[in-house]
């Protein structure tokens, strides 16, 4: 099988070329045996297909930047210039707008701009986080490290996230195929089941009278139900996007959803705090960023208010003390580390706490509302029919 590869030497000459082999492990074990550090072994038919997924929408996702990062922090070993590895990265990437961005940050570069202001131009492909943790390497000369710092942190957050939003897909999905079946049921089954119970004259009982009354309106009706609902949803869009409803904060009062993204929440918040940290970013610099990537705005709240006690001399444990949204072991965790000079490291295993947390709750959310709505969804088909079915029964038991 034919693989095409792009790599570097010893002395960061770039090496483009093909190679046989079985397979993709074989090809790249051959060419590191050669003395070559691997960007890209790719088969010569294939093609990166989630890559191209998102050039199609025009958008780069978690996952090219965690490539991206990986791939940086590679050439940077290397010895290879930063001029020259943003140019290969640029040619060698499979997403169309990643490269675009890329050749941009190649042009700032040879401007003579630093590597940190050239990635801050394009705020929507790398976040506030990732330039500061750029930044803090090019003045500590850390560069390599802080790459791989990135792509570590950006894939347990990227895992985290998934994992908590797959956990909402099946209950969601549930609730979608309900709603679905028990709407063509009202609209085409009890209507006609109606008929055959209205025309043998018998008395109907008030459960049946409710079926047939919400079907009767469903199939009058229903175009206007449809319309006020996409009018709600495009309502409670604009509130949003005008920032008048914060639906962020809203997720941490749902009962047990709720509990299960605070937990995600800190996870985010103690491991990007961590990783900062780590990195060599200041402590106020470290809180100021985590409110700005933390995605709620009840804890961007919390942590802008702790920025402001820092600056005023607060320790950290001080400025999250009075918040029912900081748990009491977090605090005293954080206190333990700022006593101890080893905050960076406390941070890290609670964000390793948080994650395991968030993994267990997951678990037992999903446990917990499969059977229920399961036995909801059950009962409340069984119920309508039951409604219809049972005078038929009747009817047919009187011929």
């Amino acid at each position: 099988m034919l693989f095409n590869y792009i790599a570097v030497n010893t002395v960061g000459a770039e090496n483009r070329g093909t190679i046989d082999a079985v397979s993709q492990d074989t090809a790249i074990t051959a060419l590191q045996r050669r003395g070559l550090i691997i960007i890209s072994v790719l088969a010569s038919k294939d093609k990166d297909f989630f890559a191209k997924d998102v050039a199609l929408f025009g958008r780069v996702n978690t996952r090219d930047i965690v490539i991206l990062s990986r791939q940086i922090a590679t050439m940077f070993e290397a010895q290879v210039s930063a001029l020259q590895t943003f140019s290969m990265l640029a040619i060698e990437t499979d997403n169309r707008l990643l490269g675009e961005k890329l050749q941009e940050i190649v042009a700032d570069i040879q401007n003579g701009m630093a590597i940190s202001g050239a990635l801050a131009k394009h705020p929507k492909v790398f976040s506030n986080f990732y330039v500061n943790m750029v930044r803090s390497g090019e003045e500590s000369g850390s560069l390599s490290e802080v790459f791989v710092y990135l792509a570590d942190y950006l894939e347990r957050n990227h895992e985290l996230t998934s994992k908590a939003r797959g956990a909402l897909i099946y209950p969601a999905f549930v609730m979608i195929v309900f709603v679905t079946v028990m709407i063509l049921l009202f609209v085409l089954v009890i209507p006609q089941l109606s008929e055959i119970i209205k025309a043998s004259g018998q008395d109907i009982p008030w459960s049946t009278a409710i079926v047939m009354g919400l079907s009767s309106f469903l199939l009058h009706y229903g175009f206007f139900v449809a319309l006020t609902f996409v009018a709600l949803g495009c309502f409670v869009y604009y509130l949003k996007r005008a920032e008048a409803l914060d639906l962020s904060s809203m997720k941490l009062d749902i009962p047990i959803i709720g509990n299960l993204y605070r937990k995600l929440y800190l996870s985010r918040i103690t491991d990007n705090m961590a990783t900062m940290l780590s990195s060599g970013v200041s402590l106020v610099k470290t809180v100021e960023i985590t409110a700005g990537v933390v995605d709620n705005k009840r804890y961007a709240k919390i942590l802008f208010g702790a920025t402001q006690m820092i600056k005023s001399g607060s320790t950290v444990a001080d400025a999250f003390e009075g918040y029912e949204e900081i748990p009491r072991i977090l605090i005293l965790m954080i206190k333990v580390g700022e006593e101890s000079g080893a905050l960076a490291q406390t941070l890290q295993v609670m964000a390793k706490f948080y994650r395991r947390e968030v993994e267990n709750t997951i678990h037992s959310v999903i446990s917990l509302i499969e059977p229920a709505m399961i036995v909801a969804l059950g009962l409340s088909v069984g119920i309508v029919m039951a409604s219809v079915l049972l005078p038929i029964y009747d009817i047919a038991g009187n011929f």
